[in-house]
């Protein structure tokens, strides 16, 4: 069994708009449903749980029953950080779908993954512990130390950008959460980070241009135009 955990805790304070991104209305529907259907209808997608706000569950729920999304079998509250959220959404899974081999942690704002992607980063979880969509860098890197002067010279070739939905083996994702300090969870970035960390095989896919998260105004204007072709 697989699930999905869909992060739509996050408040949008880059867009500068009055809501959180992913309750935006983009052809008079919100970036979450567009997000929701895509899991809905996947094959390899069994169930899904929605990291959410109190304040924003209710408009879940009517999104959910507006669009025909059945397969959500449980929400959890949004965490003080990204990965506390993850966390929750976790257990989540344990109290609600315990029969889940992989779980696929994806944002509510990446409206766009594609079923590929989607299938990619499970045979991923499956064959070794994990797997993420990712994409190559195209311009020069430079690391820097005080932003004002090169520090080091990083190797293009060598680096890519990773992106979402990022796929685990559930129980050793589950037990590493368990056993760490909530300080080491605050301080995740990345959901493949704190794995990668503690000696999970974390695959790289092709992940796509089209997979971009909606994070500014360009980002909302971008995908509106898509969406309107």
């Amino acid at each position: 069994m697989n699930t999905a955990v869909i992060l739509a805790g996050g408040v949008g304070s880059r867009m500068g708009v009055d809501k959180p991104k992913q309750y935006l209305l983009v052809k008079d529907k919100p970036i979450i449903a567009y997000c929701l259907e895509i899991f809905q209808n996947h094959k390899n997608v069994d169930n899904i749980v929605v990291v959410v706000s109190d304040e924003w569950k209710s408009y879940v729920q009517e999104c959910a029953e507006k669009y025909g999304v059945t397969k959500i079998c449980g929400y959890a509250p949004a965490g003080r950080t990204r990965q506390h959220s993850i966390y929750n959404g976790l257990k989540c899974i344990e109290a609600n779908s315990e029969k889940t081999k992989v779980c696929i942690i994806h944002d509510a704002a990446r409206p766009l993954v594609s079923d590929k992607i989607i299938d990619d980063c499970i045979v991923g979880a499956i064959e070794d512990d994990g797997a993420m969509p990712v994409i190559s860098v195209k311009d020069t890197i430079y690391q820097s130390s005080d932003g004002k002067t090169i520090g080091s010279l990083l190797k293009r070739s060598e680096l890519f950008a990773g992106q979402a939905p990022e796929s685990f083996d559930f129980r050793k994702y589950l037990d590493i959460h368990n056993s760490v300090t909530d300080e080491e969870i605050a301080n995740t970035a990345g959901s493949s980070e704190i794995a990668y960390r503690h000696n999970m095989k974390i695959r790289l896919v092709e992940g796509s241009e089209r997979n971009f998260k909606i994070t500014t105004i360009e980002d909302l204007e971008t995908f509106e135009t898509i969406i309107n072709n």
